[in-house]
C-alpha cells in the first residue's frame, strides 16, 4: 500500500489498439503529455490488420527491445516490445490478436506499476486527469481499488498534438444526441451509484485500478464484449468473498475525451455491442442477483441491471407495439394515453436538462452559450425518434446474445479535428 500513498504512486496506462491507425499518434501524444510524476505508457497493439504498428513505429522512432515480464493473467502470444531512448515512458506491444480483454490483459502482464488506467486508443486524456483521477487512492489507499473518470465527447473539438485546444460540439445531429446521453450517464447515474456504494461500471474509455486487486481477481475476462463492466463486477465479487473493506469510486472532475459514432449503422452496432456486454455481465454473475452476500451490489446495483437491461427493452419495444393496438381496439382511451406519453417525455427531457445543469455546475466544460442551447434543443428531441431505435438496438443485442455472438463489429473512425 505504501506506493498508493502520495501523489507519486507510479501509473501504467494501458491503451489497446486495433486498426487505430487514424487516430493512434495523437492519443499517444496525448498520453505521453499528461501531467503526472510516474507514469509509462503501454500501447498494445492487438494484431492490427491496417497500420497502426507501422505508424507508432515510425511516428516515435521505436526499435524491438527485451523486457522480462510474468503471466500473471492470461493472454496471447506477446511477439514483440517496442520502445525508443528517447520516450522511456511508451512501451508498445505487438500481440497476437485476442480481443480488447486479452490486450488489456498483455499490458497487464508487461506492466510493473502499482496502478493501472485502462482507456481506448481513441481517447485523449486531459493534461490533469491522473492527477485528479489518483486522488481517491492517496486519500483512502487502504481501500479504494478502482476509479472511474468522466467521458466527453471529442466531435466538433479541434486537437493539436493530442490535446483538445478548443472545446466544440459536433452539429452531427447523432453526435448533440449521445453529448447528451453521456452527459446523463456520468454525472447523474455513475455519480450516484458511487456515492450508494453500488457502481458497477467503469467506463473501457477511462478508468484506474489497483494492479494487485486486478491480477487477484484473474485480470479481465477474455472474450467478452462488456469487460469494463465485467471487471468491475467481478472486483466487487472477489472483495465481498474475501470480505474485504473496499470502494469503488466514479470522480467527475478528470475528463477523457473519444470520438463517437456519427453514423446510424456504426452507432447501431456499438450500442448492441454495448447491451450485449451488459447481459453477458449479468447473466455470467446472475448468482450475486439479490443476494444479500454482496450487500447493496447485488441487492440495488443488480436490481438495477436486471430492470434496466434485461427486462427494459423488451418491456418498451412491446409497449410501442401494444399502446397504439390497444388504442385501436378501443381498450386505451386516447386522454390515458395522452397523458402517458406527456408523462414519459417530460420526465426524460427533465433528467436531461438536469445533466446538462450539473455538467454547467461541476466541470463547464462547454462555455458556449450556444453549445449549450443546442444541447437543450438535443436533450428534447432526443425522446422523439433517437430513443426508441436506441431501445430498438438493444433488443438486437439481446438477440444477438441468445445467439451466443461474439463479434465487434467495424467501428469506423473519422479521426480528430486537426488545430
Amino acid at each position: 500500500m505504501a506506493a498508493l500513498c502520495g501523489h507519486g504512486a507510479p501509473i501504467a496506462l494501458l491503451s489497446p489498439a486495433y486498426n487505430e491507425a487514424v487516430t493512434i499518434v495523437q492519443s499517444v501524444r496525448s498520453l505521453l503529455s499528461l501531467q503526472y510524476p510516474a507514469f509509462e505508457v503501454i500501447v498494445i497493439n492487438d494484431g492490427s490488420k491496417d497500420a497502426t504498428l507501422d505508424t507508432l513505429i515510425e511516428a516515435f522512432e521505436l526499435k524491438p527491445v527485451s523486457r522480462a515480464y510474468d503471466l500473471a493473467v492470461p493472454c496471447n502470444e506477446i511477439r514483440g516490445v517496442y520502445a525508443s531512448p528517447r520516450l522511456p515512458r511508451l512501451v508498445v506491444i505487438d500481440k497476437v490478436n485476442g480481443g480488447k480483454a486479452d490486450a488489456l490483459n498483455a499490458g497487464i502482464n508487461i506492466s510493473r506499476a502499482p496502478v493501472l488506467c485502462s482507456m481506448d486508443a481513441d481517447s485523449l486524456l486531459e493534461p490533469d486527469s491522473l492527477l485528479r483521477a489518483v486522488r481517491p487512492f492517496v486519500e483512502d489507499p487502504e481501500r479504494v481499488i478502482a476509479v472511474g473518470g468522466t467521458v466527453r465527447l471529442a466531435n466538433g473539438c479541434r486537437v493539436r498534438d493530442g490535446r483538445v485546444v478548443e472545446i466544440g460540439l459536433g452539429r452531427h445531429p447523432l453526435a448533440l444526441f449521445q453529448t447528451v446521453e453521456y452527459l446523463r450517464a456520468f454525472l447523474m447515474a455513475r455519480l450516484a451509484w458511487s456515492r450508494m456504494g453500488a457502481l458497477t461500471i467503469i467506463s473501457g474509455a477511462f478508468g484506474l485500478f489497483r494492479r494487485e486487486a486486478v491480477v487477484r481477481a484473474g485480470g479481465y475476462t477474455r472474450g467478452t464484449v462488456g469487460e469494463d463492466m465485467e471487471l468491475v463486477v467481478k472486483l466487487h465479487r472477489q472483495m465481498r468473498r474475501e470480505k474485504r473493506d473496499y470502494r469503488i469510486a466514479y470522480v467527475p472532475e478528470p475528463v477523457c475525451w473519444t470520438e463517437a459514432p456519427e453514423s446510424w449503422r456504426v452507432l447501431g452496432r456499438q450500442r448492441s455491442r454495448w447491451h450485449r456486454g451488459s447481459l453477458e455481465t449479468f447473466f455470467r454473475h446472475w448468482a450475486m442477483f439479490l443476494n444479500p452476500r454482496y450487500g447493496r451490489v447485488g441487492l440495488i446495483g443488480f436490481l438495477n441491471i436486471f430492470i434496466v437491461d434485461v427486462l427494459g427493452p423488451v418491456i418498451e419495444v412491446l409497449g410501442y407495439i401494444l399502446i397504439p393496438v390497444l388504442w385501436l381496439l378501443g381498450i386505451l382511451s386516447v386522454e390515458y394515453l395522452l397523458a402517458f406519453l406527456a408523462l414519459s417525455f417530460t420526465f426524460g427531457i427533465t433528467i436531461s436538462v438536469c445533466s446538462l445543469a450539473l455538467e454547467e455546475i461541476q466541470l463547464r466544460r462547454y462555455p458556449k452559450a450556444r453549445d449549450l442551447a443546442l444541447l437543450t434543443l438535443a436533450a428534447i428531441f432526443e425522446n422523439f425518434g433517437y430513443r426508441q431505435i436506441n431501445n430498438l438496438w438493444r433488443i438486437r443485442g439481446l438477440w444477438q446474445y441468445l445467439r451466443g455472438s461474439e463479434s465487434w463489429g467495424v467501428m469506423t473512425r473519422k479521426g480528430f479535428r486537426a488545430g
